[in-house]
């Protein structure tokens, strides 16, 4: 029973929509209603406001790590803090909030991989970071510091437990962002900073 409130709690958390919140908070429009129609905080972005923006993004990101933080706190097996990681991170992508149409959980997994290691998280964002900051375009970043993260779990921490969740959490992120990559193909991608579409 406690395993069970544990995960059904973390994936409630994941689905608190910071980007609703951050929107009703500085009066914007919904973030479904313009742009990619996601609600996370790139999306948040091309309405112009950047506080709005921030506030979307430490707050999915905190959502995901402390879940995790919390987790480790209260001595749970490394097994339930994956199921809680992994939970949050669900929440996240389907929300209850928002009839299970959710973000594409980066940061949100950036929080839970802080949380789950420091150094592993920090190697992911750095690399999002690096490829954000080169090509402009958040989605690349995204699959790309996805793609990596079993890599670098691997390399840190051999297969184990981590890398079956880190693993999932990696598939799910790219799948999230399979039409990004498909517009990118065709050079349609929107790149970070560009306004909303009318």
């Amino acid at each position: 029973m406690q395993n069970a409130l544990a995960i059904l709690a973390a994936y409630l958390l994941g689905s608190v929509p910071f980007a609703m919140i951050s929107s009703k908070i500085f009066g914007l429009a919904d973030p479904r209603s313009y742009g990619s129609g996601n609600p996370g905080a790139t999306n948040v972005l091309r309405s112009g406001n950047k506080k709005a923006a921030l506030l979307t993004l430490i707050g999915d990101g905190f959502k995901g790590w402390a879940a995790v933080f919390i987790a480790q706190s209260l001595g749970f097996s490394d097994a339930l803090v994956g199921l809680v990681a992994l939970a949050v991170f669900l929440g996240h992508l389907y929300p209850v909030f928002l009839k299970f149409k959710g973000g594409k959980g980066v940061a949100t997994a950036a929080g839970v991989l802080l949380a789950l290691d420091p150094l592993l998280g920090m190697a992911v964002l750095g690399t999002w970071l690096l490829v954000a900051y080169v090509s402009r375009y958040s989605s690349l970043a995204a699959v790309l510091a996805a793609a990596m993260a079993p890599m670098f779990s691997a390399l840190m921490h051999g297969a184990g437990s981590q890398i079956f969740v880190v693993g999932i959490i990696s598939m799910a992120l790219i799948g999230k962002h399979w039409q990004n990559m498909q517009r990118l193909v065709a050079g349609q991608e929107s790149k970070i900073g560009s306004k909303k579409n009318t």
